[in-house]
C-alpha cells in the first residue's frame, strides 16, 4: 500500500483508492470526449470570442482564470475557465469563507461580492466553464465527471470522498444535472461514487442529455 503524493496539491493513499473504488473499463470514454469536443469547438468558437470580449471589457484582469485543481489520481492540473470574478478574488476568498450557502466543504455563496456583473450571466448559464473543453482535449478532464475541487479541499475530504479521484473530472455530471451548489457536500459525494461505478457510455450520454436542460433551469448556477 502506497501514498501517492504530487507536488503542490495531496497525497492519496492508493492501496485503498484501488481496492474500495473498482474502475469500470471505460475504453470509450477518450474517443466520445475528442468527438463531441472537437464538434462543439467547431460549432461554438465565435461564442467564445464574444465571451472573451465581454469579460475582457466587463473589469481589469485576464479573459481566462486558471485555477488548481485535483484531478483523478490526486494530480493537479489548471482548470480553465473565462475569468467571472475580480482580478483580486482569491485574496478575499479567506474573509467569504464563513458566509457559504453550502453545507459541507466546498464554498458556495448566492451573492458573492467578487463575482462581476458579466460573470454572473455567465455563472447563471454556465458559460464561465466553456473554455474547459480545452482541459478535455488535453486529457485532464472529461465531459462527464465529478467537479475537481480545489487542493484545500481535498485535503479536508473524509476517507470516502477519496472515491471521487479514482475517475477523470468532468464539467458535467450528476451532481450538476440534480441541482449544483442546492446539494450539500455529502450527497454530491454520493452522486460521485455512484458514476464511479457505474462505467456505462449510455450514462454519459444521458447525462450530457439532461445537462442543457440544467444550462437552462440554471438551478443551483451561482
Amino acid at each position: 500500500m502506497s501514498v501517492l503524493t504530487f507536488p503542490g496539491a495531496i497525497s492519496v493513499n492508493s492501496g485503498s483508492l484501488s481496492s474500495a473504488f473498482a474502475r469500470p473499463s471505460r475504453w470509450w470514454k477518450r474517443p466520445l470526449d475528442l468527438t463531441l469536443t472537437l464538434m462543439g469547438l467547431a460549432v461554438f468558437w465565435p461564442v467564445l470570442v464574444v465571451i472573451a470580449m465581454a469579460v475582457r471589457l466587463s473589469s481589469p484582469g485576464p479573459v481566462f482564470f486558471v485555477q488548481t485543481r485535483i484531478g483523478k489520481d490526486g494530480r493537479p492540473f489548471g482548470m480553465i475557465k473565462f475569468r467571472s470574478m475580480y482580478a483580486d478574488a482569491e485574496a478575499r476568498r479567506a474573509a467569504l469563507l464563513a458566509s457559504s450557502d453550502r453545507d459541507g466543504i466546498c464554498f458556495k455563496s448566492r451573492h458573492d461580492p467578487r463575482v462581476t456583473s458579466v460573470g454572473r450571466v455567465l455563472r447563471r448559464l454556465s458559460l464561465d466553464e466553456l473554455p474547459q473543453i480545452f482541459n478535455v482535449l488535453l486529457g485532464d478532464m472529461s465531459l462527464v465527471g465529478p467537479r475537481p475541487g480545489l487542493p484545500e479541499e481535498v485535503r479536508a475530504y473524509p476517507p470516502r470522498a477519496y472515491g471521487r479521484l479514482s475517475v477523470l473530472p468532468g464539467i458535467t455530471g450528476l451532481w450538476q444535472v440534480s441541482g449544483r451548489a442546492e446539494i450539500g457536500f455529502d450527497d454530491m459525494v454520493e452522486m460521485d461514487l455512484r458514476y464511479a461505478a457505474d462505467g456505462r457510455l449510455t450514462t454519459d450520454l444521458a447525462l450530457i442529455s439532461r445537462t442543457f436542460g440544467a444550462v437552462i433551469t440554471g438551478r443551483g448556477a451561482y
